[in-house]
This record gives structure tokens, sequence and C-alpha cells, in this order.
């Protein structure tokens, strides 16, 4: 399980700056939890504490019982900018191979692993082309395979969709979801798209203006197996994307000018 408790993050300086204040929360063993809050809020800040990355100012992060000093294995994390997370001069077997080699694999499981990866994320014979070579939603499939032959327990996403269009930002939700539900994985999924959040999670958590502390959070009471078209015309889905968006307005109105 993923906890956080009393999390709090402050950059020093001749202005002190609070970005994180008295923040809790939990993602149980093989949940999908989003996250949303107004835009500046510090979720990136949040996801970067949770990785490891940066050190809080205060509070506790533990994953599986152990408190998080640095990253933690069995981690993965998926960033917005696929462009700057992949290496344009490695090729897509490379890129997805990277991280197995720290783990010193052997090089047939590691073969193996970059396969079963690309294939899980429709790539299969992709792997020696270059990222540059690719669109960006291809490339963020490969960014996700990464991820994915990685092995994790946990998944972090950091808005990984918003670079891409309306098209292909679905066919990813979608990818998400599958791969969640095939491998058991859990997955804290940060988005600042309201009907992303609800269609793809079990617990939306939404987060205040900055300084931030969770404001609210609901469970998802939709149907396990989900779609674009039928998902998001249920009555449910727009009840509760009417209640994020309340409280994503409530934070923003609550903002300091």
């Amino acid at each position: 399980m993923l906890e956080v408790q009393g999390l709090r993050k402050v950059y020093p300086g001749r202005r002190e700056v609070e970005a994180l204040r008295d923040l809790s929360f939990t993602v149980g063993n093989g949940e999908l939890v989003c996250l949303v809050g107004p835009s500046g809020c510090g979720k990136t800040t949040l996801l970067r504490c949770i990785a490891g990355l940066l050190e809080p100012s205060g509070g506790t992060i533990s994953l599986d019982g152990r408190a998080v000093s640095g990253p933690p294995p069995g981690l993965a994390m998926v960033f917005q900018e696929y462009g700057r997370s992949l290496f344009p001069w490695m090729s897509v077997r490379d890129n997805v191979e990277l991280p197995l080699k720290q783990k010193k694999l052997p090089r047939t499981r590691r073969a193996e692993l970059v396969e079963e990866a690309l294939t899980a994320v429709g790539l299969a014979g992709t792997e020696p082309a270059y990222p540059w070579q690719l669109s960006g939603g291809m490339q963020q499939r490969v960014a996700i395979a990464r991820a994915v032959a990685y092995e994790p327990s946990t998944l972090l996403m950091d808005e990984p969709f918003a670079a891409v269009d309306a098209q292909t930002r679905a066919d990813l939700e979608d990818l998400v979801r599958a791969l969640w539900q095939r491998l058991g994985v859990t997955v804290l999924f940060i988005t600042h798209d309201i009907d992303e959040a609800v269609y793809l999670g079990q617990r939306v958590v939404m987060l205040s203006s900055s300084p931030t502390v969770v404001q609210d959070e609901i469970t998802v009471d939709l149907p396990a197996e989900r779609d674009q078209l039928h998902t998001r015309a249920d009555p449910r889905f727009t009840e509760l994307r009417t209640h994020v968006y309340e409280q994503i307005q409530r934070a923003k109105r609550a903002q300091p000018a």
C-alpha cells in the first residue's frame, strides 16, 4: 500500500513557498487512483516526493510498509513529456530495455520483457525504430512499455496524455485500464482532466489550491468494464464529473490572489 501522511513541501528562498501542507491519503494494493486539482497546486511536486526524487519538508511516505527516502524498488514512473523521457539516439528496443539492464537481468530475459511490453502496448515490430520516427502517441506508448517491462508493483503517471490529441488520448486511457486490469499493478494517475479522472479511476482524490491539502475524494462506482462511448454517456458519469468539477472550482475560488 502507498501511504502519504501529513506531507509538507516548502521551497526555501528569500520568499518561502509552501507547496504542500499536511497532505494525507492512501492507495491500496492493485488500486487505480486518479488525483486532480487546480493548475499549480503541486501535483507534480507530490508525485516527485512519492517517487523519492524530491525530499519532503515534513510528514511521511511509505510504500509496502517501507519509508520512502529515495527511488523505491518496484516503482516506475511515466512522465508527461514523452519526448524528453526517451533517448532519441536509442532505438525503441534500447529505450525499453535500459532500466532492465540496471536490474542486471540476463539478456534473454530482457529481450522477452521488451517484446512482451511492446506487444502489450500495440507496438510489436517497432523495436528497430527511433523515437523521432514515431508519432507522439506511439512515443508515449514506448514510455509506458518501458515502465511495464520493468515489472513494477506501483506505477506513477504524471499527466501522461496531456500532450497528445483527443483521439490518441482516448486510446491511451483504454490502454492504461487494460494494462492495469491485466497486470494487477497499483496506479496513481495525476491529471488535470476531470473527465479522464472519472473515466479511469476507482477513486478520485481532489486537491485544494496551494498550499495543498486533500479537499475531497470520491469512489467511482461505475462498472469495471468501461468504454469511451457508453461510460461517458452514463448519467452516473455525469454526476461524478459534476461533483469533481464543483470541487475544483471551489478550490480555485479559495486560491489566494
